[in-house]
């Protein structure tokens, strides 16, 4: 019996314990089935938003990046575009395998180094180097052979199937003709904004127009199941992205390029602290050629870091006797200029201090006529007393002095004037104690072509969409009202041709026999930051304006230079180096009063190509294709596809053999430095004309980072 009650126990006892577990599994169900309900009615759990969690994992986005706009010179050469570059690099270390175990590294590092020789310009033996670090990395690059590689070189790569051979993609700006016009049409670098890295303008037409320039970047938005497959297209978002403006400069690039192998020459040769050159159109204001020394490579980036002011517009300086055109047409407007009065050269004394000409001593009791081309800076100042400083205050204000002249370009400074004694009032009159700008200075001599109207400098002549489609032009531009007559013109048009035709003339260095030419000449003094000015033979801005021509002008040459500080030679004929072979140019490109556009080819593709075939395409497209190398397939150009360059342009390519020098024998400067930028090597260049003589002979290797010289003749 008693067994019998303890078997009932049992047995009510896992009853009981049955229904405890049966009550907990239908509490958890309903747990279960209470919390799906809650997650499907419900958008928020724990403070996240499952909508957007769910679209986290489904959607993506992908940025369709705009191209930014392209500069061009005034015949559609191209002067800075869009590109991608890649860097490559390999990876070493044994632990990169993928889920499969496939190596993600190099595991042959010969045939690897054998395999990129092919393409990179650096030697099997170079890149076995690389792959074989003294310390253990994860990864090496290639130094600059392995950097800015073209997609052709990328492609070719990646067809070895190399493993552990790596890229990374970034977006570039191509400025393809190196350091030319490189403060004017500025630099633009990678930034990342919003999170998408994006082309930016931070110094020239790049900087100013940088809007124009940018573009718009849209988007891609789509969503995908579980296996990353696309879902229908009524789920996705796009939205195209707005290419970027194209900018037409006024520049031309033929006339640019020749005007920066001068300044090179200078360079090189004189030394100076600084250089500036404008060419320009006075009569519509176009500026057709500007340059600067020192200056930068916008492409490698070589001097940048010393030169990244742009000195026509940010820097202002005193421009001594060229200022005397001023003074002139002042003086006579004002009806003060009696040129066959005469005037006690030598000194004059103002509020207590002393003005001298430039010779000290002066040339005795002289005509007015003769202070101009003479360069009197004693005659200047009576000049400036006979009208009174009022009057000539109201004329500096008209010629725009101390005012920005509103050019497209960033930075630009205003100047200033020192105009509150007799003695600051007098010294303004021979181009003292006035602060100007290069671009000033240009503004006012316009007012020569324009019957004494000034016109505004610009370096853009129109702007175009994506589609092609002008949406601005940019027209001549007055700047204020007429400074003078055209009578008044007259007269410093002949004074201007005194200077170069009178014996007593202080510009006979500038004089070109049978052209019809005006100038003045500038030598300004340079103020010492302990007070007073700088002493010594060098310790000057020169500075010389020419027009063309003199009967009637429509072109102007404005040069300064800076404390040349291999002064061996006159400053006039350091100058003339300049000044005679450009105007010569103009001369000869000017045709009607309009400078004639140069024939354009577009540059074709030949990466990847056998030589033969190259030099067959561009023979067929009136370049002249260099080779360099032993090899038989070109793995790099000098120049990008579609570029649009003056016909008879050289075409420079890198083969997959060794790099040697060439003969350089009848190269320009300018082919000189497409060349070293293509092979990274540095250049000096002496004299002007075409190569003559080169340091490296030919059949020489080709070592990166080394110097080469050439000297130039005419």
């Amino acid at each position: 019996m008693k067994q019998k009650e303890q078997q009932f126990k049992a047995k009510a006892y896992r009853f009981m314990i049955g229904r405890i577990f049966q009550l907990i599994l239908a509490l958890v169900f309903l747990l279960f089935i209470g919390r799906f309900l809650y997650l499907g009615i419900s958008t928020n759990v724990a403070g996240e938003n499952l909508t957007q969690r769910t679209n986290q994992l489904y959607r993506r986005n992908e940025v369709i990046k705009a191209r930014r706009g392209t500069i061009y010179d005034r015949n559609g050469i191209t002067l800075a575009e869009d590109s991608n570059s890649y860097t490559i690099y390999a990876i070493l270390d044994k632990s990169a395998i993928d889920y499969h175990d496939k190596p993600l590294y190099v595991v042959n590092k010969k045939q690897t180094a054998n395999e990129l020789a092919k393409v990179l310009p650096l030697s099997s033996q170079k890149i076995l180097t690389y792959l074989t670090p003294k310390h253990n990395a994860y990864q090496v690059e290639f130094g600059s052979g392995g950097s800015n590689l073209s997609l052709a070189q990328k492609k070719e790569i990646e067809s070895f199937k190399l493993p552990g051979i790596k890229f990374v993609q970034a977006p570039t700006r191509l400025y393809p003709n190196g350091s030319l016009a490189s403060h004017i049409i500025g630099i633009a670098q990678p930034e990342t904004v919003k999170g998408t890295q994006d082309l930016i303008g931070t110094m020239g037409l790049e900087a100013y127009f940088n809007r124009q320039l940018s573009g718009k970047n849209g988007y891609r938005e789509a969503f995908v199941d579980a296996e990353h497959y696309q879902l229908p297209n009524g789920l996705h978002k796009n939205k195209s992205a707005v290419d970027g403006d194209d900018l037409y400069l006024t520049l031309d690039f033929q006339m640019q390029n020749y005007l920066e192998s001068l300044m090179d020459n200078v360079q090189e040769k004189y030394q100076p602290v600084g250089m500036t050159a404008v060419v320009e159109d006075m009569k519509t204001g176009k500026v057709l050629a500007a340059s600067q020394r020192p200056t930068f490579n916008p492409q490698t980036k070589q001097g940048l870091n010393s030169s990244w002011r742009n000195t026509l517009v940010q820097d202002a300086y005193e421009p001594g006797s060229v200022f005397k055109i001023l003074t002139l047409a002042a003086t006579i407007q004002s009806g003060n200029y009696n040129p066959n009065a005469y005037y006690r050269s030598g000194t004059l004394k103002v509020d207590g201090s002393t003005i001298h000409d430039w010779n000290d001593v002066g040339w005795g009791s002289i005509p007015f006529s003769q202070a101009f081309p003479r360069s009197s800076n004693v005659g200047m100042s009576t000049l400036e007393q006979k009208m009174g400083a009022q009057v000539w205050k109201s004329y500096l204000n008209k010629f725009g002095i101390g005012k920005k002249t509103g050019v497209t370009l960033p930075g630009e400074v205003s100047g200033s004037l020192s105009f509150k004694s007799g003695i600051d009032q007098a010294v303004t009159s021979f181009g003292q104690g006035v602060d100007v700008t290069a671009m000033q200075m240009i503004q006012a001599f316009s007012s020569l072509a324009n019957k004494g109207q000034m016109i505004k400098p610009q370096f853009v002549e129109k702007i175009k969409n994506a589609d092609g489609k002008v949406i601005q032009k940019y027209h001549v531009k007055k700047a204020g009202s007429p400074v003078y007559s055209a009578q008044t013109a007259e007269t410093i048009l002949k004074s201007m041709k005194d200077v170069i035709n009178k014996d007593y003339g202080t510009g006979i260095a500038y004089k070109m026999p049978g052209v019809d030419i005006g100038v003045k000449t500038g030598t300004a003094q340079i103020a010492s930051p302990k007070g007073g000015y700088l002493t010594g033979a060098n310790n000057y801005i020169f500075s010389v304006v020419g027009v063309y021509p003199d009967s009637s002008p429509r072109y102007s040459i404005y040069i300064t230079m800076k404390q040349p500080q291999k002064m061996t030679a006159p400053a006039e004929t350091i100058l003339a180096s300049i000044f005679k072979p450009m105007m010569n140019r103009i001369i000869l490109l000017s045709a009607t009063n309009n400078i004639v556009a140069s024939q354009k080819v577009d540059v074709p593709l030949v990466v990847s190509k056998n030589v033969s075939d190259a030099e067959t395409t561009t023979s067929a497209d009136n370049m002249a294709l260099v080779k360099i190398g032993n090899g038989k397939k070109v793995v790099k150009q000098s120049l990008p596809k579609g570029q649009q360059v003056a016909s008879g342009t050289k075409l420079f390519v890198l083969t997959n053999g060794k790099l040697t020098y060439p003969d350089m024998t009848g190269w320009t400067g300018s082919d000189v430095q497409n060349f070293a930028n293509l092979v990274n090597i540095k250049i000096k260049i002496s004299g002007q004309g075409r190569v003559v003589k080169q340091s490296a002979k030919k059949g020489t290797f080709i070592t990166a980072g080394s110097t080469l010289t050439v000297n130039l003749k005419e």
